[in-house]
């Protein structure tokens, strides 16, 4: 039997876009189409009506994919989402993904088999296939990270200006060799950030170096063996940035360890306001996101797609804030 993943191989278009013509969505390319209409004909494929009703019958429940729930940024988050959904008549599952693409496919699956009525996720990465769900006519709200080529709803933050801010404030406090502990190249947010970073150096008139750029996994860990080689390879440094929170404690660990006074010898600033960040000793640096705030966005976005799911999809940016604390106190001289 046809599928509509064959219409769209035919066609050579993506299965959503079949999926958005055969719904009579007017968001469609007109050129593209014209490829699906006459690849149905061709085929001779006729729609699942079944499939398309059971569809229809949808719970009362969303799924929120996130990747890592030992994070704090992510219990925030899912609290804005799960308050923001109660509010509108949904319950919400939770899903850890632990930045595993396998089991991401496999919680994508659950929710098409249990006719969830929405689905918000944080991919795992940019090459996340969320084609399945949105070839279901299942809503989908991207948090935290944007997937290309996607045409779903999407709630992030100003990731590049964040990162900026906190070089600048960096460089505006003395430092001049400040490393950069970012995430993995194949997340959005990870390279946004390090955009952030080196548009701060350029601002200041200085280049950015290679050799003080590290890529590691946003885990603790990551962050911590990141310090540990810029230590070990004898980079000279003055200062770090850690685009999220767990890797700043991992880098913060790996200083105290070797015996580095912060912010004497180097000073730190992290991105997300980790909740214990002023108990620190020093204080830590950081730059908040508005994680409460992005799951309760992400939820009306959600309801609003349930409502309406001709509109053309929308991305809100929300904005981060500097706080500064003891661990980037100004450099003397």
């Amino acid at each position: 039997m046809l599928k509509i993943q064959d219409v769209a191989r035919h066609a050579g278009v993506s299965a959503a876009t079949v999926s958005r013509v055969l719904n009579g969505r007017s968001t469609v390319n007109p050129e593209l189409a014209a490829r699906v209409h006459a690849a149905v004909r061709e085929l001779g494929y006729r729609p699942n009506g079944v499939a398309r009703n059971l569809r229809r019958r949808q719970t009362t429940l969303w799924a929120v994919l996130i990747s890592d729930v030992g994070n704090p940024f992510f219990t925030s988050l899912v609290r804005g989402v799960e308050d923001g959904g109660r509010q509108f008549g949904y319950s919400v599952v939770l899903c850890n993904t632990d930045e595993n693409r396998a089991r991401e496919a496999e919680y994508i699956a659950v929710a098409l088999a249990d006719n969830m009525a929405g689905v918000i996720i944080s991919p795992a990465d940019d090459s996340t296939d969320i084609s399945a769900l949105v070839a279901a006519g299942t809503a989908v709200v991207t948090i935290d990270r944007e997937l290309a080529e996607t045409e779903v709803d999407a709630v992030l933050v100003d990731n590049e200006k964040g990162a900026e801010m906190a070089t600048a404030h960096l460089l505006e406090s003395g430092y001049r060799r400040i490393a950069c502990i970012t995430g993995p190249r194949r997340m959005s947010t990870a390279m946004r950030r390090l955009r952030g970073y080196q548009r701060a150096l350029r601002a200041f008139g200085l280049p950015s170096d290679r050799s003080l750029i590290r890529h590691a996994d946003f885990r603790e860990e990551g962050g911590y063996s990141a310090m540990a080689a810029l230590l070990d390879e004898g980079v000279e440094i003055d200062a770090v940035f850690a685009a999220n929170n767990l890797m700043t404690v991992g880098a913060v660990e790996c200083l105290t360890e070797r015996g580095v006074a912060i912010p004497g010898q180097v000073g730190v600033i992290g991105f997300d306001d980790i909740p214990w960040a002023r108990l620190f000793r020093p204080g830590l640096s950081t730059v908040r996101q508005p994680t409460y705030e992005l799951g309760r966005a992400a939820a009306q976005l959600l309801a609003d797609r349930i409502d309406n799911p001709a509109r053309p999809a929308a991305r809100m940016v929300l904005q981060t804030e500097l706080h500064p604390r003891e661990s980037s106190t100004p450099r003397a001289g």
